[in-house]
């Protein structure tokens, strides 16, 4: 008899944070999405299910001494326990995923693939860049700077740069970005993207065609194990108000376009970790079916490939 192919499990991690963001309310997201029944989601949708609970909450407070890197201790702490969290959940072959918070947390899933060995490339799938520092921007919300922080620019604060023991935390060549609107980046981070020629599938492209825009984007990086980091305000707001940001109205996929896009980098085997950040429960109340329609759509895009 031939030995049977078992299939990994798939890891799920809360990251309660809002302590990079503009104010409260990303931090209810990971209670918001397991109340919605997204762990039963997964499970029926085949998936062996291990829901290793929250990190540390960290809730936003106006930082007037630091009015441009806010609350920066605690992103350095918050973004440090989930990467010496990542690890062992990534043994024998298992998948994760990770129920932000801001997106921050991707800089901390990252590392955590360094801690088990596993030098990261990440498909960043966000209506923005994130690649400001405190020196290039009025605004101190953390939330959009990560990426500058990871790949160490000039002006980035210096704690956060490192915070896990990398200098940088990713090679440019191994981020590409998928569904930017570059009208809603800064003129400095327009810049870099051009000086580190960084590899960009538009928002309007991952509109067209979400699962030819998601092969695009993997297709840029290195061959090798990646993660993918989903920021919700790539979404139309109007189809599901659900994000922190509210200003993609009428721009942007549907929750069903942003759940072809997920699937088609899930399915890919060496997708080993996917974290969803930016969701504000706080805002879906306005449309009572967005938050089930989310859940069951990255229910699907998640179901697991057979051995």
């Amino acid at each position: 008899m031939g030995t049977i192919a078992i299939m990994p499990s798939l890891n799920l991690l809360g990251v309660p944070i809002s302590v990079g963001s503009y104010s409260v309310g990303q931090e209810q997201a990971p209670r918001a999405l397991r109340e919605g029944g997204l762990v039963e989601a997964l499970k029926n949708a085949g998936n062996d299910v291990h829901d290793v609970g929250d990190l540390t909450m960290r809730m936003w407070t106006p930082d007037r001494e630091r009015r441009f890197a806010q609350n920066l201790p605690n992103v350095v702490e918050s973004v440090r326990e989930l990467a010496s969290a990542v690890p062992p959940l990534l043994e024998d072959g298992d998948r994760l995923l990770v129920l932000g918070g801001n997106c921050t947390i991707a800089l901390g899933v990252c590392a955590g693939l360094r801690g088990a060995g596993i030098e990261p490339s990440l498909v960043y799938v966000d209506r923005h860049f994130d690649l400001n520092t405190p020196q290039s921007t009025t605004e101190g919300a953390l939330d959009w700077m990560g990426l500058a922080h990871a790949l160490a620019l000039e002006g980035a604060a210096t704690e956060l740069v490192d915070a896990f023991g990398y200098r940088p935390l990713l090679a440019p060549s191994r981020i590409s970005f998928l569904g930017v609107d570059a009208n809603e980046g800064t003129e400095w981070e327009r810049e870099q993207v051009q000086r580190m020629n960084l590899p960009v599938v538009s928002l309007k492209d991952l509109t067209a065609a979400p699962r030819i825009a998601a092969g695009v984007a993997v297709e840029a990086l290195p061959k090798g194990p990646f993660a993918v980091h989903v920021d919700v305000d790539v979404l139309d707001f109007i189809d599901a108000p659900i994000a922190e940001n509210v200003n993609g109205r009428n721009v942007g996929p549907t929750v069903e376009q942003l759940g072809d896009t997920i699937s088609e980098l899930w399915r890919n085997p060496a997708c080993r970790a996917l974290s969803v950040g930016e969701l504000n429960p706080v805002h879906a109340t306005a449309d009572p079916a967005s938050l089930p329609r989310f859940i069951a759509t990255l229910a699907r895009a998640l179901t697991p490939s057979r051995p």
